[in-house]
């Protein structure tokens, strides 16, 4: 059994080759690349050295076996995850933009990713972690209940739970709408690993001081507030600790924060300080920005070291 899970989205990402290149137009693609938020967390979980497993589903189709393919050769559990034979594996389409900004097209809700198994609670039995991303639940009902469910199962069994905000406010109605959906993971969540906006969003504030004080107050036992280029600042009850970044060149930013919680769940499950977890946190989160594709930076612990050093 697993020891850290993760629920949500398997899909595939097909990107532009060039920044600045709408989606409207015709023009040239790479990939597809597996990917999903969730997803690249476990891929990174897993090449750091810890037992991991996927709750998610693909199509019966070339791109979900590529999916588990790459699980299984970094060695996933993938007992659940499930293929769906009358559905697609969900894709996303995404082009950059000079001033920083993404555009994705999402093709999830309508395809296999929402259909999750649901594995029976003797699996969560060993599960010291579970990880739940904002964008899972911001992709349909089905989805958001799936998550809800593993989530609610790992906490009964002892787990502690993970939460990245990953916001998608467009797709959920508004702010307020955000808040309602995350309710139930926050109820239950030891940690959160936002953004600035995120943390000011999720707890209705308008500084990322005043965020994470109303996060700890509200039962979180700590937060990883993510600053980029800028590192980390990890804070707790009794603690903050302000770690510094690896400031590399930003090929592909997709899948970079998915890395950085994937090395802060790791040091805290071997019992590392805050100050190591971010640290270990910033080195997988720079070093997966280094590269193009998703899931294509998720490296061993002495790889995402050196590749961060080497770039920054």
């Amino acid at each position: 059994m697993p020891e850290i899970i993760s629920v949500g989205e398997l899909i595939v990402d097909v990107m532009r080759m060039k920044v600045d290149d709408p989606l409207d137009e015709p023009g040239t693609f790479a990939g597809p690349f597996p990917s999903g938020a969730p997803a690249i967390f476990t891929d990174q979980c897993a090449l750091l050295g810890r037992s991991t497993g996927f709750i998610g589903a693909v199509g019966d189709d070339d791109f979900g076996r590529m999916d588990i393919r790459r699980f299984e050769a970094h060695g996933v559990d993938t007992s659940y995850v499930a293929v769906v034979e009358e559905l697609s594996t969900g894709c996303a389409f995404v082009t950059y933009f000079s001033d920083g900004s993404r555009r994705f097209l999402f093709h999830i809700g309508n395809s296999a990713a929402s259909h999750l198994p649901e594995p029976p609670p003797e699996w969560f039995e060993g599960c010291r972690w579970l990880h739940v991303c904002g964008s899972s639940l911001s992709a349909g009902e089905r989805m958001r209940e799936g998550c809800y469910r593993a989530a609610r199962l790992a906490h009964e069994a002892g787990g502690k739970i993970s939460f990245d905000p990953n916001l998608r406010p467009e797709l959920l109605g508004g702010e307020e709408a955000v808040r309602q959906v995350c309710a139930p993971i926050m109820e239950i969540a030891s940690l959160v690993l936002p953004s600035a906006s995120e943390a000011e969003v999720l707890t209705k504030t308008s500084t990322a001081e005043d965020a994470c004080r109303a996060l700890l107050d509200g039962g979180v036992e700590i937060v990883a507030l993510k600053r980029g280029a800028e590192g980390c600042v990890a804070i707790t009850e009794d603690e903050q600790v302000e770690v510094a970044g690896y400031p590399v060149e930003a090929v592909d930013p997709t899948g970079a924060g998915d890395c950085f919680d994937a090395g802060f769940v790791v040091g805290l499950s071997e019992g590392l300080s805050l100050e190591e977890c971010g640290r270990l946190a910033n080195a997988c989160g720079a070093a997966a920005a280094a590269v193009r594709g998703p899931m294509e930076g998720s490296l061993t612990r002495q790889e995402a070291f050196a590749r961060a050093r080497i770039e920054s």
